[in-house]
């Protein structure tokens, strides 16, 4: 707890304001794997939420709980232990948007990686927004 001049009490935040969330999220993935760990905690958000479940739903994580209640929740993280660090990279960012259509959405990696999509029908992989011919903002790229 803090005190102001006048008097005025409040609480300091342990966490700092995020511009980008999912910069955030990519960013603790990243060094959590660059420091050998099985796991990470990062934040719970909506977005963050949907992000993880596609990422285990392809096989890139093994487990994604949410954890407490409330705005104290926080998604805890387990890797794929039989899968190699992933390279994760954001392509549309708060200072410039990529936005593809369906047929500018080319395979990562020739196939072996992907990218995610947000399309009118939620999160989807570059595979999927192919075959449904729907389009939409590239958020980053797992490989």
């Amino acid at each position: 707890m803090e005190q102001w001049n006048n008097g005025t009490v409040f609480l300091k935040s342990r966490m700092s304001p995020v511009t980008d969330p999912i910069a955030d999220l990519l960013t603790r993935v990243r060094n959590a794997q660059h420091a050998r760990n099985t796991g990470c905690h990062c934040p719970w958000s909506r977005h963050n939420d949907m992000l993880c479940t596609l990422l285990k739903r392809e096989g890139y994580l093994s487990e994604v709980e949410v954890i407490g209640e409330g705005k104290e929740k926080t998604l805890s993280l387990t890797f794929a232990p039989d899968r190699p660090p992933l390279t994760l990279r954001r392509v549309s960012k708060p200072g410039r948007r990529v936005y593809m259509g369906q047929k500018e959405l080319k395979p990562v990696l020739r196939g072996m990686g992907l990218a995610v999509v947000t399309t009118s029908q939620g999160l989807l992989t570059d595979r999927e927004a192919r075959e449904r011919g729907v389009g939409g903002e590239v958020l980053c790229t797992v490989s």
